[in-house]
């Protein structure tokens, strides 16, 4: 077998964070992100102003990559970027960029689906990392999406449920947003909830499908539960705020542990992955642990700076795919709606 080093650049720019990465036969040499702070003030993220943010940071990004991974542009086999889904101004800085990279350097084009990166995060050789073997399920879990997928190899992947309203990335921003807590707020319910009582204000959980999602009823339970409290004391959030991020995050955990336990009741299958932008909340990392011990299931959490927007997913997903001979045509274009099976 030839031990040639296949160098990938991996490109992401779905939403409002400018990554790019190389990976060389698989092992991550660089990961470089620059996120951008102007959408903090706004409450969330403005498309036109992260496109733009996205330009800037492009060029500096990719070379940084390229720099730290201790080769030069010439040493790279093929370009990944992200197809979709996400912004489409983002996703056309992207696209754009990695076309005349490749073009330029006449190396083949990969075009990568964002969620199926997310999931193919876990093939990623780390030293002591776990790789699920096929079939295995997996939760993806972000600020757009939330499905159960079935992987049967890298790019044959089904849904065996979602989301039929808002996904669970939202409803914890939304949450936060409610409390009045700076956006991104997902990650601030998660670090007060540790220090809350869990069972302290119990929320009904929508009644949905075995593997159906639904977070838009719980939302407005939330929304409608504080502005009912406030009524009564007005320094409610500020006298319970622990608690009532614990009881958040409580009920949105149990309402997607369950879905798991369907998901593994209906397919069989007891090798559990979770991947995106919410796995990295600690409480679901601990459920999962937990769930090793009391249903046998195998479980698979990425490393942290695999679950937010990464380039280095991107260019895992362009490895296998270069291993296939799966390339883009230079036609190929950026697509806000792409399913994870596309």
């Amino acid at each position: 077998m030839s031990t040639k080093n296949i160098y990938i650049l991996g490109i992401e720019s779905s939403c409002d964070d400018t990554s790019a990465s190389v990976i060389c036969n698989g092992k991550v040499l660089s990961n470089v992100v620059a996120n951008q702070e102007i959408h903090a003030k706004y409450g969330g993220v403005v498309p036109e102003l992260a496109s733009r943010a996205h330009q800037q940071n492009i060029v500096p990004v990719v070379q940084q990559a390229i720099e730290q991974a201790g080769i030069t542009k010439h040493d790279l086999n093929a370009i990944a970027f992200t197809r979709g889904p996400g912004l489409m101004g983002s996703l056309l800085v992207g696209t754009s960029f990695a076309k005349s990279l490749a073009l330029g350097l006449n190396i083949p084009l990969i075009d990568v689906n964002h969620m199926q990166a997310h999931i193919l995060a876990h093939f990623i050789e780390e030293e002591g990392s776990k790789i699920p073997p096929f079939p295995f399920v997996c939760l993806t879990i972000s600020g757009g999406h939330t499905q159960i997928v079935k992987i049967t190899n890298h790019f044959e992947m089904e849904i065996l449920g979602e989301t039929i309203d808002d996904a669970v990335g939202e409803a914890f921003d939304k949450s936060a947003k409610i409390l009045g807590l700076p956006y991104p707020g997902g990650p601030l319910v998660d670090k007060y909830a540790q220090l809350g009582n869990p069972k302290a204000f119990p929320f009904t959980k929508p009644k949905v499908g075995d593997l159906e999602f639904s977070f838009s009823g719980l939302k407005t339970a939330i929304l409608y539960f504080i502005r009912k409290q406030e009524k009564e004391n007005p320094d409610f959030i500020k006298e319970n705020l622990y608690d009532i991020c614990a009881s958040i995050q409580y009920t949105i955990i149990e309402i997607l542990m369950s879905k798991l336990k369907n998901a593994v009741k209906h397919t069989g299958i007891k090798h559990i992955a979770i991947a995106g932008g919410v796995s990295a909340n600690s409480e679901i990392r601990k459920r999962l642990q937990l769930a090793e011990k009391h249903w046998g299931w195998t479980t698979y959490i990425p490393k942290f700076e695999y679950t937010t927007d990464n380039a280095a997913m991107i260019a895992i997903a362009g490895y296998l795919k270069y291993l296939n001979n799966d390339y883009s045509d230079i036609s190929v274009t950026a697509q806000a709606r792409l399913k994870v099976t596309e």
